[in-house]
């Protein structure tokens, strides 16, 4: 998972991935098929430790909602524990045309994302946490920008109090009238 964080998916070749599992190609080839299915594997690893989400879910206001999640993005991509960035966001912005079907992946699994914060926020609305005008889903795409804007200004070496100034900022868009 470093390896393709750090690398991207074309950047990551099987010697730097072999290497960083201390196994060979065959055992590589043996456990994981290719290196769509590891980068598929890596990526669910991610996802399943990225755990900013699940905290933003469960904050009882949407406005609570969109902060914990910007705050954890700041947070995350900027932990010295790991690369900087998002592997989400990094591992195939830029690829080859023999690599479409790893770029797919990557737009679904980011598409995906973004229905999750809409849903979130559609039911924000309902229950009256956001103004009756309110559009979910423009507010999910707002957010999603300012996520993946954060992720990008990690990986181009922002520190996290610089990214928390800018989600402070973010959040002064938040609708007016909303708790």
């Amino acid at each position: 998972m470093q390896v393709f964080w750090k690398q991207g998916y074309e950047g990551a070749s099987l010697q730097d991935l072999t290497v960083a599992m201390g196994i060979n190609r065959p055992s590589l080839y043996a456990a994981f098929g290719d290196k769509r299915e590891l980068f598929r594997k890596a990526l669910d690893r991610y996802e399943a430790q990225s755990c900013y989400m699940t905290e933003a879910a469960a904050q009882p206001t949407a406005r609570g909602f969109a902060l914990t999640l910007l705050r954890g993005v700041a947070g995350y991509t900027t932990d010295e524990a790991h690369p900087p960035g998002c592997l989400v966001v990094q591992g195939a912005l830029a690829g080859g045309a023999r690599n479409e079907c790893i770029r797919q992946e990557l737009i679904g699994r980011r598409d995906a994302v973004e229905r999750l914060v809409c849903q979130r926020l559609e039911r924000a609305r309902e229950e009256g946490d956001l103004p009756a005008d309110s559009d979910p889903a423009d507010l999910a795409r707002y957010l999603i920008t300012v996520v993946r804007g954060l992720a990008v200004q990690a990986a181009g070496g922002a520190g996290r109090e610089e990214l928390l100034r800018v989600v402070d900022l973010a959040m002064l868009a938040w609708p007016a009238g909303a708790p």
